[in-house]
């Protein structure tokens, strides 16, 4: 896929080798915006960690781990989780990162899209999401790509000592 930049994006599964930078990519996206579930060195997985929930990803015929690449290197990932459960596996959880050096530019849109066939090709039926309420642009990308908001977490992010909702989104398939 080309960006606005020009710049090419692959968007692909992640793969066990993927797992240090992968852990790279998101001890430096953590630290970039307070829009994730985790700030800057938060995060303390090992690579043996992070290679295990890869394969557990990959193992399952409803979930997966996408990686986004640009020059070789991770710009986002982003993940479908669907429960283990029969009475709700027909829906899943996703969500995404983008670094800021790659925001604007399309690769969000690219990363979301490939997430939605992989959902729709895997017969899932609901994909459901959580965005930071002050993520507008988040937010407007989702409802762009048939999102629709359903509720509110009030308080779910405690920044700083600062509550911020959590706006709960679904697209239904």
């Amino acid at each position: 896929m080309v960006l606005k930049n020009g710049q090419e994006l692959h968007i692909r599964k992640a793969e066990k080798k993927d797992a240090q930078n992968i852990l790279d990519y998101l001890n430096i996206v953590g630290g970039e915006s307070d829009n994730l579930l985790f700030g800057a060195g938060e995060l303390s997985l090992t690579v043996g960690q992070e290679e295990q929930f890869i394969e557990n990803m990959n193992s399952s015929l409803n979930s997966a781990l996408f990686v986004g690449l640009s020059d070789d290197k991770i710009v986002c990932v982003g993940s479908v989780s669907t429960p283990g459960r029969q009475r709700i596996s027909h829906q899943a959880e996703i969500a995404v990162s983008v670094l800021k050096a790659f925001w604007g530019i399309g690769v969000g849109k690219c990363l979301m899209s490939e997430i939605i066939n992989f959902a729709r090709t895997n017969k899932l039926e609901i994909l459901h999401l959580g965005v930071k309420e002050d993520n507008v642009r988040a937010t407007e990308l989702y409802t762009k790509l048939g999102f629709t908001k359903i509720g509110v977490y009030p308080k779910f992010f405690k920044i700083n000592g600062q509550y911020y909702d959590q706006i709960l989104m679904n697209l239904y398939l």
